[in-house]
């Protein structure tokens, strides 16, 4: 259980910017875009629409994740 955060980039509205998050996060957001059919930048994008300004992306993508998996 040592996964640290890994960087990739995403593109957010045509805005380039880099999210880092550990592998399993990445999994399983990949996972969740796949099932909805959706583009990660997409889903990436929608998710920083409706996060709080007190809330950074990495933490909005972890908490996004937790609640589909949760909902399970």
């Amino acid at each position: 259980m040592n996964s640290r955060p890994k960087k990739h980039s995403l593109t957010l509205r045509g805005h380039r910017t880099s999210v880092s998050l550990e592998d399993e996060f990445w999994d399983a957001f990949r996972e969740i875009a796949s099932e909805d059919q959706r583009a990660i930048n997409d889903l990436a994008a929608e998710i920083d629409e409706i996060r709080g300004e007190d809330c950074g992306l990495a933490s909005a993508i972890r908490l996004f994740v937790l609640r589909r998996l949760r909902a399970r």
